[in-house]
């Protein structure tokens, strides 16, 4: 009786997992606004966080970003044309309804001094990060 030893990989069964909870939810949200999430990167360079959403479709009027309690929040909206209601769709992929993606941001940021910009159906935030504290050592001797 031989037996072949598999390596378990639990990404792997996450995926999985992840797929049915999808396929799941777009059933039983069928005929109903679709939750749609937009793509974010966050990179750090230059002293300043950038994030990148994609955001295909939506005018720089159609989006909204606050900052409030430690977060940047980004919303918008897609509204859903009339003209599509009406045509029988074999396969939809494109989603419409809100979104709404918060991102926590560092202790110290000047949220006045945070630009935006769209291009190419890409939402680009600059945040500028605080000074770093000194990092040399300081001693300090109590007085008695």
């Amino acid at each position: 009786m031989s037996s072949t030893l598999t390596r378990w990989d639990p990404f792997v069964d996450l995926a999985e997992m992840r797929s049915r909870v999808d396929r799941l939810l777009e059933d039983f949200g069928a005929g109903r606004a679709r939750v749609w999430t937009p793509a974010v990167d966050v990179v750090r360079e230059d002293g300043q966080l950038v994030l990148h959403a994609d955001v295909p479709g939506f005018k720089p009027e159609e989006i909204k970003i606050e900052v409030r309690d430690g977060y940047l929040f980004i919303s918008g909206e897609r509204e859903e044309t009339k003209e599509e209601k009406d045509k029988e769709f074999v396969r939809r992929e494109r989603h419409y309804g809100s979104f709404s993606r918060g991102v926590q941001l560092p202790d110290g940021v000047d949220a006045k001094e945070i630009k935006a910009r769209t291009h190419d159906g890409v939402l680009e935030v600059t945040i500028p990060l605080p000074k770093e504290a000194s990092k040399q050592t300081v001693t300090i001797t109590p007085t008695g």
